[in-house]
């Protein structure tokens, strides 16, 4: 019994830090972005929707882009947790999107890259409205 006492202490006391681990850095974020650039921009469309005013929106929405059916029926609302789950595997994540890309493996860069995303959306020189 003491032992499973201490085995929840144990993990009771360790997931903050893992939690931690895991706030993202913008800095590191933004140059984990330049993989994105082939297809993305902040501002504008390019082969990938533009990902200005992403925190929030509805996947699928953005006006004049063209999306994939299984991406506009997704109803997903990109978030911290939404983006985590679809950077990491975006095929298994939204069966048959038009993203080709394997995804993120790594925790840490996909919270960098999401808090540089959060922090690049929210500012005027990025995204001007």
């Amino acid at each position: 019994m003491k032992r499973t006492a201490t085995a929840v202490l144990v993990a009771l006391l360790a997931a903050p830090a893992a939690q931690a681990a895991m706030a993202g850095d913008p800095a590191r974020g933004k140059g984990i972005y330049d993989r994105c650039l082939a297809c993305h921009a902040l501002a504008y469309n390019r082969t990938g929707p533009m990902h200005c005013g992403l925190f929030g929106r509805r996947a699928g929405s953005v006006p004049g882009f063209e999306y994939s059916p299984a991406m506009a029926r997704s109803k997903i609302v990109w978030n911290e947790k939404t983006l985590d789950r679809f950077l990491a595997a975006p095929t298994r994540f939204v069966p048959g999107t038009a993203m080709g890309y394997a995804g993120i493996s790594d925790p840490q860069e996909r919270a960098d890259l999401i808090a540089w995303l959060r922090q690049a959306s929210a500012s005027p020189e990025e995204c001007p409205r």
